[in-house]
């Protein structure tokens, strides 16, 4: 059983998060933590600019945050896991569930998991790099990001570029996820020149092979910024796993165009894992 932990805006309702949740039950079970965070401005609520009140950091509540739409919107939660055997918990103090609670919930779950329309629209008109990496730097336990029309994913994509943190999300989501790992499964490794090398190819090889099945080695070159969108576009039956940001320019180059513009977009979910 794995414990899972899914965060909604108070007062909007995600159900694609919560059936891709399910989905993840009927693989297998799972113990399910409802998290019914406040309607706030998140950009301050993951970079804390927040509020003291009685010694506890809190949000910013926006006027239109209503209690009775939270309660219903836990009703309808909790009547949904019932229905279908999910055992499941929720937070009623929801008007102090910020991020030090959030955190702390992530430290004991295995996955978080949220919706990119309704959880990152008030990042602002787009979800930067910067603003993913300090949400990853305050979670201590991987990350799906979920659109609203999300179907069961059928592929896999991961994200390789020899870097740590990209072997440690390809990792945990095979730990994770070991009924996945059956589904046709792409490792990507993008490079800026023709004819370089795999990273560790030895290695990678062998723990690909030891994990996933019905692999296809997909390295890219990039001629431009925008490759990688329209590549990943055409794999919109995929989960797409990445590790965090790193340092280089490929790097970033990499991962901008895979995780914030696939967030952005909402063409697929998304794992991400942070070391």
């Amino acid at each position: 059983m794995k414990k899972i932990l899914l965060a909604f805006d108070g007062t909007h309702y995600s159900q694609a998060a919560l059936e891709f949740a399910y989905l993840i039950h009927q693989k297998d079970h799972i113990f399910l933590t409802g998290a019914f965070l406040p309607q706030v401005d998140y950009s301050s609520l993951w970079s804390y600019a927040t509020t003291e009140r009685e010694g506890r950091v809190v949000a910013p509540l926006l006027e239109d945050s209503t209690a009775e739409e939270v309660q219903q919107n836990i009703l309808r939660f909790t009547d949904y896991c019932q229905q279908r055997g999910i055992p499941c918990k929720t937070h009623t103090t929801y008007l102090d569930f910020a991020m030090p609670e959030l955190k702390k919930e992530s430290r004991f779950a295995d996955l978080l998991i949220v919706s990119s329309q309704e959880f990152y629209k008030q990042a602002g008109s787009e979800v930067s790099n910067y603003y993913l990496k300090e949400i990853l730097h305050e979670l201590e336990c991987p990350l799906i990001v979920i659109p609203e029309k999300s179907i069961a994913p059928s592929t896999n994509i991961l994200a390789y570029d020899g870097s740590a943190s990209s072997m440690y999300a390809i990792k945990q989501f095979a730990y994770l996820f070991p009924a996945w790992a059956n589904n046709p499964t792409t490792i990507v490794y993008a490079t800026p020149q023709a004819g370089r090398e795999w990273p560790y190819d030895t290695e990678i090889r062998e723990f690909i092979e030891s994990h996933f099945k019905n692999v296809n080695w997909q390295r890219l070159v990039i001629p431009n910024r925008n490759f990688f969108s329209s590549w990943l576009m055409e794999n919109n039956d995929a989960i797409l796993v990445s590790g965090s940001f790193g340092r280089s320019g490929l790097s970033m180059l990499f991962r901008k165009s895979f995780i914030a513009e696939a967030i952005n977009e909402h063409y697929m979910p998304v794992f991400i894992a942070h070391q």
